[in-house]
């Protein structure tokens, strides 16, 4: 060819980076991690900080509230345990004006209600109308107050799962308990107030357990049973949770799924703890703030040097461009070339179908003087038969003529078996598939092969099981096949003195035919399917049964193999799709 290519020319094409370029971009962007990295790093843990130290900050106000509103709550029964007009009420047994006196207190104390219950636990008086008439004989906050001197702290948890908050305190008169005046703190504006924030906040008693708490599922549950009941459901939840955003830091806890920071600290009542958990939500978006800015500067850079290198490209492509016609040219060309190599081939495809007749002819007439032999017997026989049968009619025995005559029928139909396999054998194969009984097609390929085979004297083996094994396929191609492979075994075996072939039929995924033979074996497998090549003498065959052998299994589905037994001698496998109920359906 006259056309220039590239190489020629000297020029390369555009091809990847210098060596410089990819060194500077590699070295970018190494800096913008590392820059990123540690940006990261230090405003994480300097925000997350500063956002614990708020978070304790938070914690002690509300902690201080907290306790401010109890003390408040716990000095008024100790008030009005000594009010005259109450302690007289419950001497007199005169009610009417009680509860409006303790309602006019409730307005002015802040408490969440106040009762009065006489010696019995019934409530005589309350800011809350509903309870009047309730009885509380058996409730803690009244066994507890008739018992102590003091007032009393009791927390007690509803059906509601809310709990209630009381101080109770006994009243006397003349040495005698007469009453039990009962103050109910509001800690619930507490919850209500912090339900107003981000922050997740609970308290526990000294036994751990929440008795208040910004989540209402969180009552009455230990901090550990609150915490699993709200982290992720899953493990794949949890690492998309603890990977969500990169900012993250190793999370204290879970809150409604989310990772969040607990700061814990204590009231100085009765055993409190005070917990609150903080999201990274703040922390992130600070970090990813200043992350973004970052981001966006190296990404500038990277924009500048990505433009110089496209405008360096770019140049190199109006180079590139005269090249490339030249190119299209030599494609054009090569194209051409192409074309005709495929009708070249075409026409390889049709003579080595002819070729493949041809070879099927040659083994017809290579089998026809074998046959013709065959045919002789069963001449000479009936010239006998017919001879025995002339005599017996003579002497008047046509019961045992007639038997003559049955015996010369069968010779007669042996003699038509025998051509007609021949006449199958020359014609070419079916265009449609049909199905295929493995164990006769074997059955005819041997009787085909019968006259060479016993002329040699070689011991045939059939292992075929009981079952039929059906094939979808060309009948007489499977049968040439067959054939290919007996002749291929019977040559193998001209130099062994007790020759062998032994037929394997099995039925599994595939249909498997195995034919072995005791020869000496194959020297080359790589060629063994190559067309023409062959061992035999000039003359003996044209290198074209195997070929053309493994050419029909394909067309048929299956493959064709070879092998060298480990016992010496040559295996050939052919594998055929089984028919199924699929199968013959889509046929």
């Amino acid at each position: 060819m006259s056309e220039t290519t590239p190489r020629e020319t000297g020029r390369t094409g555009p091809g990847p980076l210098s060596w410089r370029v990819r060194a500077a971009l590699g070295g970018l962007f190494v800096a913008a991690a590392a820059t990123v990295w540690f940006t990261n790093s230090l405003l994480t843990d300097r925000f997350t900080e500063t956002t614990r130290n708020r978070a304790e900050l938070r914690l002690a106000l509300y902690s201080g509230n907290l306790l401010s509103e109890l003390r408040r709550n716990a000095i008024v029964p100790q008030l009005l345990a000594r009010d005259p007009a109450l302690i007289n009420a419950l001497n007199t047994m005169d009610y009417s004006q009680s509860t409006q006196r303790l309602i006019s207190f409730v307005e002015e104390i802040g408490a969440a209600s106040l009762m009065l219950l006489d010696s019995e636990g019934r409530t005589v008086a309350a800011t809350d109308r509903n309870r009047l008439g309730e009885t509380h004989r058996n409730a803690p906050y009244f066994v507890d107050a008739v018992r102590a001197s003091s007032t009393v702290f009791t927390s007690l948890r509803g059906e509601a799962g809310n709990y209630s908050f009381t101080y109770s305190r006994r009243v006397e008169s003349q040495g005698a308990v007469i009453g039990v005046i009962l103050v109910e703190a509001d800690l619930a504006k507490f919850e209500r107030a912090w339900a107003g924030i981000s922050d997740a906040v609970l308290v526990t008693d000294s036994e751990g357990r929440i008795i208040l708490a910004t989540e209402p599922r969180w009552r009455g549950l230990t901090v550990v049973e609150a915490l699993q009941r709200q982290s992720p459901d899953t493990a794949i939840e949890r690492a998309i949770q603890a990977t969500a955003d990169w900012t993250a830091l190793p999370a204290d806890a879970y809150v409604m799924g989310e990772a969040v920071m607990r700061v814990d600290g204590r009231i100085p009542f009765r055993g409190w703890s005070l917990t609150s958990f903080t999201t990274y939500q703040s922390v992130r978006e600070r970090v990813n703030t200043v992350l973004a800015l970052e981001i966006m500067a190296f990404a500038l850079l990277a924009a500048l040097a990505f433009y110089a290198l496209s405008r360096k490209t770019a140049l190199r492509m109006a180079l590139f461009q005269r090249e490339s016609r030249e190119l299209r040219q030599l494609n054009l060309r090569l194209q051409r070339e192409i074309a005709e190599r495929e009708r070249v081939q075409e026409n390889l495809a049709v003579a080595e179908q002819t070729l493949a007749q041809s070879s099927k002819l040659a083994a017809l007439g290579e089998m026809s003087a074998a046959v013709s032999h065959e045919l002789n017997q069963p001449l000479a026989a009936m010239k006998t038969y017919l001879a025995g049968a002339r005599l017996l009619l003579r002497r008047n025995r046509p019961d045992e003529a007639l038997s003559a005559f049955h015996r010369i029928d069968d010779l007669i139909e042996r003699m038509g078996a025998i051509t007609r396999q021949l006449k199958s054998y020359a014609r070419k194969g079916q265009a449609d598939f049909s199905p295929v009984d493995m164990a006769e097609a074997i059955a005819s390929a041997l009787s085909m092969m019968e006259p060479q085979l016993k002329a040699r004297k070689v011991r045939i083996t059939r292992i075929l099981p009981e079952a039929p094994v059906l094939v979808m396929g060309d009948r007489m191609r499977i049968e040439q096949v067959l054939v290919n492979l007996l002749r291929n075994a019977l040559d193998a075996t001209k130099s062994v003195r007790n020759p062998e072939i032994e037929l394997l039929l099995a039925s599994g995924e595939t249909a498997t035919l195995t034919v072995r033979d005791n020869g000496h074996g194959i020297e080359d497998l790589d060629s063994l399917f190559e067309p023409f090549y062959t061992t035999k003498q000039p003359g003996d065959g044209t290198g074209l049964g195997l070929a053309i052998s493994s050419g029909i299994v394909s067309d048929l589905g299956g493959r064709l193999i070879a092998r060298n037994a480990e016992d010496g001698g040559a295996v050939f496998e052919m594998q055929l799709p089984i028919m199924t109920d699929t199968t013959q359906a889509a046929e």
